[in-house]
């Protein structure tokens, strides 16, 4: 039977020659990714039975970063309560604030996302490392707790849709334009338990910093999964960021894999995208939304808070002075260093900009951003849905960093290109 990437990885996972969609598996998980929020409460549910223990100190990955530095006492407690528990079984890689990040920036970064395996996190972001040809899905913190205690999970086989991504990239259109694009067509539901497998031509030219803010965004089509093929340019930045295990595995679909659906998009036609509120999928190109007035521009998340983006939203801001006020976050600590480094926190200090530590805070209304009731702000972030960055009443645009950092400068949603 021909498979596709995501059948071939979870087959393997699972100990079976072949696996088709719909049915049920029983898979060995290869890395955890556990954050200060989802953690905690699937502790305190093994610890509620009497399991203090993890499967292995070694395939578990543990940083703060939705509340850090902590904001409140709750926050604090919660760091305090995986501090405890991350010290107690000597968590192999345990990112302590100072060196904690954004952690689907980080986990990659730190080279502990290999292809072919299967990764979860407690996060519905965790789709991110399906960059890398991993199957990569986020967990609520029960299946969290269990697979913590047994280094197993079930999981029902996907469908796969496959998206054909053709044609060069015009200038100012970056991956954020490409994956609002995909969204606004098939829907916030459109790919509903599926894994949403990108290939094409217009992905051979992007980064793995651009390919991860499409897999990224697959959970905002409903999916369970995003998945991207190896390639010259995964090897590169494999080989730059893994520092053990470097051993992996490699899985391509069947050429005659069989597929739900297959979208193919021209992406060379496409004109930098903004997601109006209050969904990801209500993507329209910014010829159809420039001069909407902004209060706040957010540049930084799990989506576009890498070193990519903060250079490209600093090549636009250079010289420049924004109009509304701008937070800049880099999503990990290296990235913030190498920022301060490049000189792209002079470009950002100039040009009047907040320039704070790592963290995912005001991407959820968490703290460090919040809106006020009827504000807007122009976001890098992934999700739109009403109050989602403080105020029920306020409204978040999402966009690319170059369109944030253009809409900053005028004080408008702005068209990237006239800075370009």
């Amino acid at each position: 039977m021909s498979m596709t990437i995501t059948e071939k990885i979870l087959a393997k996972a699972a100990g079976e020659k072949t696996v088709s969609p719909g049915q049920l598996i029983n898979a060995n998980i290869d890395v955890i990714m556990c954050h200060d929020v989802t953690t905690p409460p699937a502790v305190s549910m093994l610890e509620a039975r009497g399991i203090d223990k993890v499967f292995d100190r070694e395939k578990i990955v543990v940083t703060p970063d939705h509340f850090q530095p902590a904001k409140d006492i709750k926050s604090a407690e919660l760091h305090k309560r995986l501090d405890d528990w991350a010290v107690r079984h000597k968590i192999k890689h345990y990112y302590k604030i100072g060196r904690a990040g954004v952690c689907h920036a980080l986990l990659p970064e730190q080279g502990h996302i290999r292809p072919g395996e299967v990764i979860i996190g407690g996060d519905s972001h965790t789709c991110t490392y399906g960059a890398f040809a991993a199957f990569s899905t986020g967990v609520g913190s029960t299946d969290l707790a269990a697979a913590i205690a047994t280094g197993q999970m079930w999981f029902r086989i996907p469908e796969s849709i496959k998206f054909v991504l053709n044609g060069s990239l015009s200038k100012g259109v970056y991956s954020k334009d490409v994956i609002l694009a995909v969204i606004a067509r098939i829907g916030v539901d459109g790919a509903l338990y599926k894994a949403m497998e990108f290939t094409g031509a217009t992905l051979k030219e992007m980064s793995m910093e651009a390919r991860m803010t499409i897999t990224n965004m697959a959970i905002e089509a409903g999916a369970k999964s995003g998945i991207i093929g190896f390639d010259e340019t995964t090897k590169k930045y494999l080989d730059e960021h893994l520092k053990e295990k470097i051993d992996y595995t490699i899985y391509e679909s069947a050429p005659d894999a069989k597929y739900a659906a297959v979208e193919e998009f021209d992406c060379s036609k496409l004109e930098p995208m903004v997601a109006l509120p209050h969904l990801p999928s209500g993507g329209v190109a910014i010829s159809d939304c420039a001069g909407k007035q902004m209060n706040q521009c957010y540049i930084g998340s799990c989506t576009n808070g890498r070193i990519e983006d903060l250079r490209i939203a600093a090549k636009i801001l250079k010289g420049k002075s924004v109009a509304i006020r701008t937070l800049i976050i880099p999503a990990t600590p290296e990235i913030w260093k190498q920022a301060k480094d490049e000189g792209l926190f002079d470009i950002f200090y100039e040009a009047g900009c907040v320039i704070a530590a790592p963290t995912c805070g005001a991407c959820l209304g968490g703290f460090m951003g919040i809106l006020a009731a009827g504000e807007k702000c122009v976001s890098t972030t992934n999700r739109n849905f009403v109050g989602r960055m403080g105020s029920p009443k306020s409204e978040v645009y999402l966009a690319s960093p170059a369109t944030a950092a253009a809409s900053a400068i005028t004080g408008k949603l702005t068209d990237c290109r006239k800075y370009l």
